[in-house]
């Protein structure tokens, strides 16, 4: 089996963001060298992803590094679309369910049984599409505003009123 080091060469990519009160700096490197000798059908490219963070008040650094492979040539992803692919990985768990978690106050809803948790769980869904779909871009704000004018949620369905 060959061996590979990924540090040897510079990254093939490298994104920085200020965000969160860090600034966390991500690089990545990959190859096709290891598929052939991957058990794992349709590999395409193996990466591998460091995470650096530094908190910005306390001067703390963190630094993390993640394996991966993917199905995905070297045609259909671009370094720089793995990378931003892995990071909008996590779009999804920080989207609907935080928001709703957060925004709702969901844990600590006592419907939890039968179709009643379902329809609410939906009824928030509903609500949290139709603010973004407006262009809310933070729900519990946009909520707080319709909160104020009982009107201003039947703007958002088009429901006319006098």
């Amino acid at each position: 089996m060959p061996t590979f080091t990924w540090n040897r060469s510079p990254p093939q990519h490298t994104t920085v963001d200020k965000a969160h009160g860090r600034l966390e700096v991500r690089r990545i490197w990959t190859s096709t060298e290891l598929n052939g000798y991957l058990g794992f059908p349709y590999v395409a490219q193996v990466f591998v992803i460091q995470r650096d963070a530094t908190n910005l008040l306390t001067g703390e650094f963190r630094t993390e590094t993640v394996y991966g492979l993917t199905s995905l040539s070297r045609e259909k992803a671009s370094p720089a679309r793995l990378l931003g692919l892995n990071r909008g990985h996590w779009a999804i768990e920080n989207g609907l369910p935080w928001v709703r978690d957060w925004a709702f106050d969901e844990d600590r809803c006592r419907i939890r049984r039968g179709a009643g948790a379902r329809v609410m769980a939906s009824l928030r869904n509903l609500v949290i599409s139709l603010l973004r779909l407006a262009g809310a871009p933070n729900i519990a704000a946009a909520l707080r505003f319709c909160v104020r004018c009982q009107l201003r949620p039947l703007r958002l369905i088009g429901v006319a009123y006098v």
